[in-house]
């Protein structure tokens, strides 16, 4: 019973897509997503990668009828990991062109294996949340506004992970509470006046050389400027 049920369930396609980051609405491996848009909305979705997966999007959008049409289209899908940092894709037309009697286009991503660890610096797809971004990138301004229908859909083989040899202590997912105010760490005090009972030298250092030899050679300029200066005046009254 709860088989069929759950087979229904991913039979029926999700109906909705976020316009942000924040509102991205969470999406199934096998469960398509079908959305009525308009040319130059941003469409977000997420979903959920494990290690030892490589997720592949596939998304079909239909355009709207030539005569409405005034140009070609140039759309994209993009997706960021919960840090959000964009990932690359291996395979996949991640940013068509369609020309301007077409009647859908076809966009495609497949990222890099999930991997269970990674070094800071190497940016490897690591186990957490993803965000998926669909929009047009070029288009006529006459266009804006008109009706399209995206299809996406979401694949997540699994691979192996033998060769990861470690494990990530916690999932790169973003935690998303609007207004909270994190109260755990306590807020460091100053003291209104300063300790008089303490006295703390001055750290002496080659900039305090190099300032009093200036000094010095300041006021012994000075000295001798004004001696030539008084036997000028000397010899000029003789």
């Amino acid at each position: 019973m709860f088989t069929a049920l759950a087979a229904v369930l991913l039979a029926v396609p999700a109906g909705s897509a976020g316009t942000t980051f924040l509102t991205a609405v969470p999406l199934t491996p096998g469960q398509p997503a079908q959305v009525a848009a308009v040319t130059g909305d941003y469409l977000y979705w997420s979903f959920t990668a494990e290690a030892g997966q490589q997720p592949e999007l596939t998304a079909k959008v239909t355009l709207p009828q030539a005569a409405d049409r005034s140009g070609p289209e140039s759309w994209i899908v993009e997706v960021f990991d919960g840090l959000r940092r964009r990932q690359p894709c291996v395979a996949g037309d991640q940013s068509p062109v369609a020309a301007a009697d077409a009647t859908e286009v076809t966009l495609g991503c497949r990222l890099r294996q999930v991997r269970s660890w990674a070094e800071p610096s190497d940016q490897d797809p690591l186990p957490g949340q993803y965000f998926v971004r669909l929009s047009s990138t070029e288009l006529p301004e006459k266009d804006l506004g008109l009706p399209v229908r995206v299809e996406l859909s979401l694949a997540a083989p699994t691979g192996s992970t033998g060769d990861d040899q470690g494990k990530l202590s916690a999932p790169l997912t973003q935690i998303n509470r609007p207004g909270a105010v994190v109260t755990d760490q306590p807020s460091p005090t100053v003291s209104a006046e300063p300790d008089r009972d303490t006295f703390a030298l001055p750290e002496f250092s080659s900039r305090w050389i190099w300032t009093a030899a200036g000094g010095i050679l300041a006021a012994v300029g000075g000295l001798v400027g004004f001696s030539w200066t008084r036997r000028r005046r000397r010899w000029s009254r003789a």
